[in-house]
């Protein structure tokens, strides 16, 4: 038997349970993965409590729940090159990452080895959040001595899209509460708190100007960045669907560049990238994981251990 989390309705109310279930096969072109931990993300709460945004990602109920995952391949499926039992591995299965075992198509999904270094807590967190910070610093445009604003910097996708900013030769600019400046400081950020008189904040910081922005929650930063006179094709934001205000650019992890995921995989495992855990809960507590994921108030990512 495996374990699996269950979602029985796509309603604000969802409701999750850990059931047993027969153990899937890899069948042609596929892999089963051995799930050892998975990483949790907005958009995953999300898709299961909003009907329109889980028709957009082809996700129906009954079903499974989560997207991030990393583990071991312990089988592989006739015509399947360049992967064997016991690799380790990371990447994405929309709506049902959580359980002990996934079946993944290499030909349709992201599925990357794990570097040596990385262990799966971390590897489990990157799939979402590395291709979005990868795509919003790349859709800005960041540059070598430039100001980047980037509103919601200590999240998941903000943490490393500062670094991957800072690393571009970008001065960063950061907004998050004030529990997290220091930690933002120590990537390279300059962190100022969110809300009201952030214009005047940002000003005051940079009273030469702000080349771009990135918005990683709400529309507080789009607002900012245009009355601080950034170009809307120069401000990115994740939050608010296709059609944000001011013609400010939305994006997503399909605008990532190539290679992008291993490239901060490695980064990662190497000591040059951070990634902050914010908590680690065994399955059982699922549950307890997205409310904690849901509160907004995490410094990284939150991860489910199985």
């Amino acid at each position: 038997m495996s374990r699996f989390v269950q979602q029985q309705e796509i309603t604000e109310d969802f409701e999750l349970e850990v059931i047993d279930r027969d153990e899937p096969h890899a069948g042609p072109g596929q892999v089963r993965v051995r799930v050892h931990a998975a990483g949790l993300n907005p958009v995953d709460w999300k898709v299961a409590s909003l009907p329109a945004v889980a028709a957009a990602f082809g996700v129906s109920a009954p079903g499974g729940f989560g997207n991030d995952y990393a583990g071991e391949i312990d089988e592989v499926g006739d015509g399947v090159d360049g992967f064997q039992v016991g690799d380790r591995v990371f990447g994405g299965a929309r709506g049902r990452a959580l359980a002990d075992h996934i079946l993944v198509t290499v030909a349709e999904t992201t599925l990357e080895r794990t570097p040596d270094a990385l262990d799966d807590t971390r590897a489990a967190a990157l799939q979402i959040a590395g291709k979005t910070a990868d795509a919003v610093v790349h859709v800005v445009g960041t540059a070598s001595g430039e100001t980047v604003l980037i509103g919601g910097a200590a999240g998941g996708v903000g943490v490393l899209a500062v670094q991957l900013a800072v690393a571009a030769g970008a001065r960063v600019i950061a907004t998050a509460s004030e529990s997290n400046h220091e930690f933002l400081r120590g990537l390279g950020a300059e962190p100022t708190t969110y809300g009201d008189g952030l214009v005047e904040r940002v000003r005051e910081l940079a009273p030469e100007g702000v080349d771009a922005a990135i918005d990683l929650q709400g529309t507080e930063t789009v607002e900012a960045a245009i009355e601080l006179g950034v170009a809307p094709e120069r401000i990115a934001t994740i939050a608010v669907g296709p059609n944000p205000p001011h013609g400010a650019v939305a994006t997503g992890g399909g605008s990532a560049t190539p290679g992008a995921l291993e490239r901060i995989a490695q980064g990662i495992a190497d000591g040059e990238i951070e990634l902050p855990i914010a908590a680690t809960f065994p399955l059982e507590q699922v549950v307890d994981a997205v409310e904690l994921q849901k509160s907004g108030h995490v410094r990284g990512k939150v991860v489910v251990t199985l």
